[in-house]
C-alpha cells in the first residue's frame, strides 16, 4: 500500500498532471467551503460519504433552472469515500476559466493523514480492508466524465431537488440568485414511490435523463418527472440485482448489489395489494 501511495505521489508530480498533487492543495480546508448532504444518497458498495462545495468570494449560483443550476467559474466540489473511519479517496471537480470542468481523484494513505492525486487511469485494485474482496477501484478521469458529463449539470447531488431540506440553511449563505420560492419535489402518490424515484434519480438519473447521451433509450429516471406512476420497465429490477457486472446497473463504481435499494424499488413496482397507510410527505 505504501509503495502504491508513493507511486501516485510521483505520478502526480509530473508536469502533464496540471492538477494539484495533493488534496490539501485543492483548497478543501479554505474558508467558505460548505458541507452539504443530498436527501437521496448514492450507493457505492456501502461506503460512507461526505461532500463539500466552494464558490469564489462574491460568486453565486444561478438557480433559475431547478434541474440545471449554473455554477460560476472557480466552483470546486469534493466527495469523500470511506469505510468506517478509514478514508479511501476524495473526488474533486472544478469549473475552469473557459467554463469547462475537470475531474480528479485523490487517494488517502493508510494512516489517513494525506491524500495524493491518483493516476489519470485510476487504480483498479487498491488494497482496502472492508472493501469487496479487499480491493477498491479508484475511477479513471474517463470514468468520471462518463457519469458527470451525462447529467444536466456536472455537480451531482447539489441541486434543488437533492437539497430541498437544506435550502433554507444554504440560502442564508447568500450563494444563490434567481432561486424559486418553492423547492421541487417528486410527484408520487406514496412515500414508497417517492423514495424509490428519489433512489433512481440519485443512482441512475445522471445517465438516464431526457438530455444526455442515453435520451434515446427512453428511460428517464432523473426527477422531477411528469409521470407519478412507475417510470421504468419491470426489467429495471433485473438489471439492478444481476450478479453479472456486464449487465448490472449502474455499470460503474459498483461491485455489490444494493439489497436495500433493490427491495425499495421492488416494493414500488410490486406494491402490497393491502398496503398500510403511509405518512404524508
Amino acid at each position: 500500500m505504501r509503495a502504491l501511495f508513493l507511486l501516485c505521489l510521483a505520478l502526480a508530480a509530473l508536469p502533464a498532471a496540471a492538477l494539484p498533487p495533493r488534496l490539501a492543495d485543492t483548497g478543501l480546508d479554505a474558508p467558505g467551503v460548505i458541507a452539504f448532504e443530498p436527501q437521496y444518497p448514492l450507493w457505492s458498495d456501502g461506503t460512507a460519504k461526505r461532500r463539500w462545495l466552494y464558490l469564489p468570494p462574491g460568486a453565486t449560483i444561478d438557480a433559475s433552472r431547478p434541474g440545471a443550476w449554473d455554477f460560476p467559474v472557480g466552483t470546486k466540489a469534493w466527495k469523500e469515500f470511506s469505510y468506517g473511519a478509514r478514508r479511501i479517496e476524495t473526488r474533486y471537480s472544478e469549473r475552469l476559466a473557459d467554463g469547462s470542468w475537470r475531474f480528479a481523484a485523490y487517494v488517502w494513505n493508510a494512516e489517513g493523514t494525506e491524500a495524493v492525486l491518483a493516476p489519470a487511469q485510476g487504480i483498479r485494485a487498491l488494497p482496502v480492508p472492508g472493501a469487496p474482496g479487499g480491493r477498491y477501484a479508484i475511477p479513471s478521469r474517463t470514468d468520471c466524465l462518463a457519469c458527470h458529463e451525462g447529467a444536466a449539470v456536472p455537480v451531482l447531488g447539489f441541486s434543488a431537488l437533492q437539497l430541498a431540506r437544506e435550502l433554507p440553511r444554504l440560502s442564508s449563505l447568500k450563494i444563490f440568485r434567481n432561486l424559486p420560492a418553492e423547492a421541487p419535489r417528486i410527484a408520487a402518490p406514496t412515500a414508497t414511490a417517492r423514495a424509490a424515484l428519489g433512489y433512481l434519480h440519485a443512482n441512475c438519473g445522471h445517465c438516464h435523463n431526457d438530455a444526455g447521451p442515453l435520451a434515446e433509450v427512453g428511460l428517464v429516471l432523473a426527477q422531477p418527472a411528469a409521470a407519478a406512476g412507475p417510470a421504468a420497465p419491470r426489467r429495471l429490477l433485473e438489471r439492478m440485482r444481476s450478479p453479472n457486472p456486464l449487465t448490472r446497473m449502474p455499470p460503474l463504481g459498483v461491485r455489490l448489489i444494493d439489497a436495500e435499494g433493490v427491495a425499495l424499488v421492488e416494493r414500488w413496482l410490486h406494491p402490497d395489494p393491502q398496503p398500510r397507510p403511509e405518512p404524508l410527505p
